[in-house]
């Protein structure tokens, strides 16, 4: 076997199921990939047909899983939930913030979410170790996905998946709801990521019932929540569905704090220095034979045309032309790929008329 086809059966494309707590482990636990040489065009040319196809595959892989680039919006962002996990300390009888990462989409808010929750996660089982004191399994953080139309019902079933809960799909509303809060305290989990709560309507029943069940959880769990949706204060998630002067009686507004995450701007030197950084850091990473410093940097303008500074774009449009230039045999990043590479269809849009 081949060395980069031994690299692929470890490193290979991940498929972590963040859902569920074993898949959340696996995530939070992985070892960074290792790098691998950069082959010249003629050590390419002297490969069998089989293992430059195993090199290429695994340079797919690389090029398309970048680090964690610590960007200012990142930065931003793990200071709010800096300050917000500081409520974190508080003994179990005393209410705790949470964080609502809000905004549009394409901008990194999961990212940000889950890096944030796998730092957290790594740091309290290195302090406190695999087993709490009564010998559960210790559980730092529960990563939990909402789907369309969620009920009280399905809120609670998607906590006892994560746990892998065997009465997920035979309890009572209410005792689902008892069982959920008995998981997030037998396991000492701290931190809860609520994601994709834009497709809670708080606005209907079931959104309120939702919005008032979120609130007993907070006070029955000794944890901290972070929330993750699109435009949730236009959702009328921190007013909890509530109009007029009857906004002042929402408490979510009050116990929940803001992180709103901006695109990268380029019309002023600290917007275009940020997002060279950017640049910078990504074209590093790249494995093409004829890389180079600047490459990326040298099309800023036009990558930000295409993106419109929106890192979940820019990243898919990396991953397409970095494929487009392996295939072509370019091996580097030109103005001719990043115009030809596919992009998201609001990215497609918003470049035609911008």
């Amino acid at each position: 076997m081949n060395p980069w086809a031994t690299w692929l059966t470890t490193y290979g494309t991940a498929r972590y199921q963040l859902s569920r707590k074993q898949g959340w482990h696996a995530f939070a636990t992985a070892p960074a990939r290792p790098p691998f040489d950069i082959l010249t065009r003629p050590a390419m040319s002297r490969l069998s047909e089989e293992d430059l196809e195993d090199y290429n595959e695994a340079r797919m892989v690389w090029n398309a899983n970048l680090p964690t680039i610590k960007t200012s919006q990142l930065a931003a962002a793990y200071g709010i939930c800096d300050q917000v996990m500081a409520s974190a300390y508080r003994d179990g009888d005393k209410l705790r913030g949470s964080v609502v990462i809000d905004a549009e989409p394409g901008l990194g808010k999961t990212t940000i979410a889950t890096r944030y929750a796998r730092d957290f996660h790594r740091r309290v089982l290195r302090r406190d170790g695999p087993l709490t004191a009564e010998g559960h399994q210790r559980w730092p953080v529960a990563f939990i996905p909402l789907s369309a139309g969620v009920t009280l019902k399905g809120l609670n079933q998607q906590i006892l998946r994560f746990y892998g809960h065997p009465a997920v799909d035979r309890a009572s509303t209410s005792k689902l709801g008892a069982l959920a809060v008995d998981c997030v305290t037998s396991c000492g989990t701290r931190l809860i990521v609520l994601d994709d709560l834009h497709f809670v309507d708080f606005r209907h029943r079931n959104g309120l019932e939702v919005s008032n069940h979120l609130k007993g959880l907070a006070n029955d769990m000794a944890a901290t929540f972070i929330y993750v949706g699109v435009n949730l204060t236009a959702k009328r998630f921190f007013d909890e569905g509530l109009l007029g002067e009857h906004t002042v009686y929402a408490q979510t507004s009050r116990r929940a704090t803001r992180c709103p995450v901006a695109p990268f701007g380029i019309d002023t030197d600290t917007g275009m220095r940020g997002w060279l950084a950017l640049l910078r850091t990504a074209e590093e990473h790249l494995v093409l034979a004829d890389a180079r410093a600047g490459m990326l940097c040298e099309h800023a303008r036009l990558l930000h045309r295409r993106t419109q500074g929106r890192i979940a774009s820019l990243t898919n449009l990396l991953d397409r032309i970095s494929y487009l230039a392996i295939v072509t045999g370019v091996e580097a990043v030109t103005a001719e790929l990043i115009a030809t590479a596919t992009v998201d269809n609001a990215s497609e849009s918003a470049a035609r008329t911008g």
